[in-house]
């Protein structure tokens, strides 16, 4: 019986042009940590992507390369690119059980390190992939839920720049929690277009902090960050 086709199985998120490697990546780690695809799944081939994201298989093979490098995808010659990545059994739960306050109070714990260890461990790949991250989240304006998709994709691939897989494998978890519920109607009441462009600017200039290699000023610039979204989540519960 002939294989079949795994687009017909399903759909990848976004579909359309996706851009370059990092746009492409990013959308297939959204349908990884979806569940789209799951624990030990095998990937639609190099080819079938590029064709569905309109894009070179060198550029597949790239993005490919990054899904591998913060360890969602294993890629065996000959055999094709798997999934790694299985959601823990508790990840509902915790889910459920985490408000978005709570959660920003992990994220000003986590994230401060994550981008001290990223100014000084980040490749100069790591940072065109930030820097194009950064783009893909700017591109976003006034679309609420586009934006909070790019800023999730965002904040791993700052993750993945700290080179640390025990942090990519935390933030990963960060980023279940953020898909939640109770998060998506939060946002619908803080993610106003004047918020959005407060944001975007301050991952701009997180990342050329992080790109110049100043520690202490991306450390500053990502507290204020979270600061930030935490006292808008409080103006939008008392409304």
């Amino acid at each position: 019986m002939a294989e079949q086709d795994p687009f017909e199985r399903r759909e990848v998120p976004l579909p359309g042009a996706a851009g370059g490697a990092a746009a492409i990546a990013a959308q297939l780690r959204r349908a990884i940590l979806d569940g789209t695809y799951g624990f030990r799944e095998r990937l639609p081939a190099e080819r079938e992507l590029a064709s569905h994201f309109g894009a070179s298989r060198s550029t597949v093979r790239e993005a490919l390369k990054q899904l591998e490098e913060g360890q969602l995808v294993t890629r065996r010659i000959g055999s094709g690119t798997f999934v790694n990545y299985r959601a823990g059994e508790e990840g509902d739960d915790i889910a459920e059980r985490t408000s978005p306050l709570e959660l920003i109070e992990v994220r000003i714990a986590v994230e401060p390190t994550m981008a001290r260890m990223a100014t000084v461990n980040a490749t100069t790949r790591d940072l065109e992939r930030l820097g194009e991250a950064l783009r893909q989240v700017e591109s976003c304006r006034r679309d609420r839920e586009a934006f909070t998709r790019a800023d999730t994709a965002f904040h791993l691939t700052l993750a993945e720049c700290t080179r640390n897989p025990l942090m990519v494998w935390l933030y990963r978890h960060v980023n279940d929690v953020r898909t939640h519920t109770q998060w998506s109607r939060a946002k619908d009441k803080i993610l106003s277009p004047e918020r959005l462009e407060e944001y975007n600017r301050q991952h701009r200039a997180l990342f050329e902090a992080i790109a110049g290699r100043d520690v202490e000023l991306a450390v500053s610039i990502i507290t204020e960050h979270l600061e930030k979204a935490r006292r808008d989540l409080i103006g939008a519960s008392r409304d």
